[in-house]
């Protein structure tokens, strides 16, 4: 059975930089054999991709199309890889907000973690609200159905 990362989950940073992943996320990644967390910012958008396991075989998978020695490779192993952070889960599921994934988001006092199946976002709530119009009307298009106002 493939595991999915579902939903979204808001979350405050506490006053020593630490925020609780969203336990579904967790119980994901445990399930998925993960022993960690792998994070990096996205490429695509001001957010952070993480997950575990199935994330770094996906990575993988991307980079093995390429010759190991390539500009491709090496471009997107650096950018995928290189860039990546295995943030420490403590005892109770929480991680420290580093400095990059801050500056990657514009994260300030609140997390918004928004599950994209195999994978999870990491965003700042108000960042999101504006990048999820734009998804609802391209998913619009994409399904060749009228969007609708706010629903």
């Amino acid at each position: 059975m493939v595991e999915r990362f579902l939903g979204r989950h808001v979350k405050r940073i506490d006053a020593k930089g630490r925020v609780s992943v969203p336990a579904p996320f967790r119980a994901v990644l445990s399930r998925e054999g993960s022993d960690g967390l792998f994070c990096l910012r996205s490429p695509t958008h001001p957010a952070v991709d993480a997950g575990g396991a199935a994330l770094l075989a996906a990575i993988e998978t991307t980079l093995s199309r390429h010759d190991p020695f390539s500009v491709e490779h090496t471009a997107l192993a650096a950018a995928l890889m290189g860039q990546g952070d295995a943030p420490a889960l403590d005892g109770e599921g929480r991680i420290v907000v580093p400095e990059w994934m801050r500056e990657a988001t514009g994260i300030a006092s609140e997390v918004l973690f928004v599950g994209l199946g195999a994978r999870f976002q990491i965003w700042a709530p108000e960042r999101f609200a504006a990048f999820e119009a734009e998804a609802r009307a391209l998913t619009a298009r994409l399904l060749g159905v009228r969007a609708e106002g706010g629903a």
